[in-house]
């Protein structure tokens, strides 16, 4: 994370506003070249929270596609489906 001489830097999840450090959030780029991408590349960036709740409130408003200012695919959100931990997804489908 941090060294104890540093700040941490603190992103907003744009699904539940929530002020957290950077490498708690899952970082969705709109890059200058075109197309979107994940974690990584330079652009317009949008953070989000590495829970299902937020992705899902993120999809339903279409928080990343105005945060981005751009379409987002669902081949996106599929990944960051993807990247939700084991459990969380057996705690929704349980529902």
């Amino acid at each position: 994370m941090t060294t104890p001489l540093q700040r941490p830097v603190l992103r907003r999840c744009v699904s539940c506003r929530s002020l957290l450090d950077r490498c708690l959030l899952w970082r969705v780029i709109r890059l200058a070249e075109g197309g979107i991408a994940l974690d990584q590349g330079m652009g317009r960036s949008a953070y989000l929270c590495r829970s299902r709740a937020c992705l899902e409130e993120a999809k339903r408003r279409k928080r990343l596609q105005r945060a981005l200012r751009c379409q987002v695919a669902d081949s996106i959100i599929a990944s960051l489906e993807a990247r939700l931990p084991a459990s969380d997804s057996a705690t929704a489908e349980a529902r």
